[in-house]
């Protein structure tokens, strides 16, 4: 027979209180209140902004403080009332805005506002490779800053988040551009963008097979044109193919090639990727003076140094000038064309960022910790940081990995 059990030891034995469990420690919040200045943008044309008034209040609901320029919504439609009602402070100067400790910006910022930056300051900005000179980047190690780079920000995956939100954005304005150019109210072709039944469809070329191609793909064969992709990258090239889920004429930058398809072109579009800091293809004067009069290049590529011969920068207010006959767009910052949506897309992008350095309790901290928010800085405490920046203009630059490594 099994021995009996004593009264009230079973119940003992299965009670808790008698195993040994883990003890809760109180964990360390490293949370840290965020000070961000929205300076009104003063150079290009520029009419985007990093935040919209409802992350601005989304922000400010988490204790962060904000202060923004008088003005500096308006060019994206938003006004000085909505980000005051989202409880960001009003700045009616540009030095009050650049007290604050992290800088939110679109573009570079000039040599005047550099002179607003301080030490230990956190800039973050698009550098715009095209346009930058060794003077500015030593006016920012100069100041001893921290200046991070938009397009060189990458995500968990490995990709560029602002640079994809810009490039789709631009991807899917060009052809809206090119279709106005191409009508015979702007001295154009006088032909329509796409295809209609019984009339050969228009012949768009486009350079480069990354996301503004993608985009400007999509809308072109949605019209009907019948679209023409050149890039070196053969990878690049299925993927694409794969992305739009049709056949698609694709092809290497062979240059007999391309110039028999650029010469019969209505719309060429140069949306390559700097490599090494350079555009690693541009289309010869030769090739864009055979193209038929009235025909289109709208240069993407011009804030890296463009992928035309005969591309000149140009902006919003004067967008085009003509050479050989052929109708030239090269303004470099495309998405502000529609600011709205571009804010918008740099706020969804820019506010989980901002939280992110909170939550590691500063920004010194967020890149120790980690390692894809590090592409983006190009200077830190002073130093340049970047190898591309210091090979291209012959300067020293030192490792970010070691001087975070020895942060104090």
């Amino acid at each position: 027979m099994p021995e009996a059990v004593p009264p009230g030891f079973e119940s003992l034995a299965t009670s808790r209180a008698y195993f040994t469990q883990e003890s809760m420690l109180a964990v360390e919040t490293r949370k840290r209140k965020l000070f961000i200045g929205l300076p009104r943008e003063t150079s290009l044309q520029e009419n985007r902004i990093c935040l919209t008034p409802e992350a601005v209040k989304h922000l400010i609901d988490e204790g962060h403080e904000v202060v923004m320029e008088s003005g500096a919504g308006e060019p994206s439609k938003y006004s000085d009332h909505d980000y005051s009602e989202a409880g960001a402070t009003i700045a009616y100067s540009q030095k009050e805005v650049y007290e604050a400790d992290l800088i939110l910006k679109v573009a570079p910022p000039t040599q005047d506002e550099i002179e607003f930056l301080k030490a230990n300051q956190t800039l973050i900005s698009a550098l715009q490779f095209g346009t930058l000179t060794a003077d500015y980047v030593m006016a920012l190690t100069r100041k001893k800053v921290n200046a991070i780079s938009f397009e060189l920000i990458k995500d968990p995956s490995g990709a560029r988040p602002v640079v994809r939100a810009m490039s789709e954005i631009a991807g899917s304005t060009v052809m809206l551009i090119a279709a106005e150019y191409l009508a015979r109210s702007n001295e154009g072709k006088g032909i329509i963008l796409g295809g209609i039944t019984g009339v050969p469809p228009s012949q768009v070329v486009i350079l480069g097979a990354g996301t503004v191609a993608e985009y400007a793909a999509r809308a072109a064969t949605g019209l009907g044109a019948e679209v023409k992709v050149f890039d070196n990258h053969i990878y690049k090239l299925r993927r694409l193919k794969q992305n739009l889920g049709t056949q698609l004429y694709t092809s290497t930058l062979d240059t007999f090639a391309l110039s028999q398809q650029i010469r019969r072109a209505d719309v060429v579009i140069g949306a390559l990727n700097a490599e090494e800091g350079r555009v690693p293809f541009m289309v010869p004067e030769n090739m864009v003076a055979s193209m038929a009069p009235g025909s289109v290049i709208i240069d993407v590529s011009i804030d890296q140094g463009g992928c035309f011969e005969t591309s000149e920068m140009t902006t919003h207010n004067k967008p085009v000038f003509r050479k050989y006959d052929v109708i030239h767009y090269c303004v470099p910052n495309i998405a502000s064309r529609v600011p709205r949506t571009a804010t918008n897309a740099l706020s969804n992008i820019f506010t989980p960022i901002l939280q992110e350095i909170s939550q590691h309790g500063g920004i010194n901290e967020v890149l120790f910790t980690n390692e894809h928010f590090r592409s983006g800085v190009y200077v830190y405490k002073g130093s340049l940081t970047n190898a591309t920046i210091a090979k291209r203009f012959n300067m020293r630059y030192k490792e970010l990995s070691l001087m975070i490594a020895v942060r104090n």
